[in-house]
């Protein structure tokens, strides 16, 4: 889990690499290594993701170009698929506040309905928000 500048383009450069998580706990503790290594506290919600990747912190500074390499993403889609997706709703809806329990339920009954988005496809949402981040999914 290193960064590599040396590439051309002199974009910095990470690895996301799927076969390291097979859940979000997971994914969390992968970007943490990867993206907060010297910081004292890690990524433990789709917020706080999304909070990391603009930068300043952690390893690179504000709106540095950054590509990120997702290998074993087709792993990482079905671990973080329909089912986790179900859950991960559900657990949210049972603990109710702080949670908005009739947005979350409207995400689930989406998500049912073949409509919403899994966890994956929040992630790559999330990534591809931020303009200085390219994303290749190996």
């Amino acid at each position: 889990m290193e960064w590599n500048t040396s590439n051309k383009n002199k974009k910095k450069m990470t690895v996301i690499n799927g076969s390291h998580f097979s859940n979000l706990e997971g994914f969390y503790e992968e970007i943490s290594q990867l993206f907060m290594k010297d910081e004292d506290w890690k990524v433990g919600t789709l917020d706080g993701f999304d909070d990391i990747l603009y930068g300043g912190f952690g390893v690179f500074e504000d709106n540095e170009e950054i590509e990120i390499i997702w290998k074993d993403s087709q792993k990482s889609k079905e671990d973080l698929g329909f089912n986790l997706t179900k859950e991960f709703y559900e657990n949210k809806i049972r603990q109710g506040k702080p949670f908005n329990v009739e947005l979350i339920q409207q995400k689930l009954d989406e998500l049912i309905d073949g409509n919403g988005q899994t966890l994956f496809e929040i992630l790559i949402e999330i990534i591809e928000s931020h303009k200085n981040i390219t994303l290749t999914l190996e």
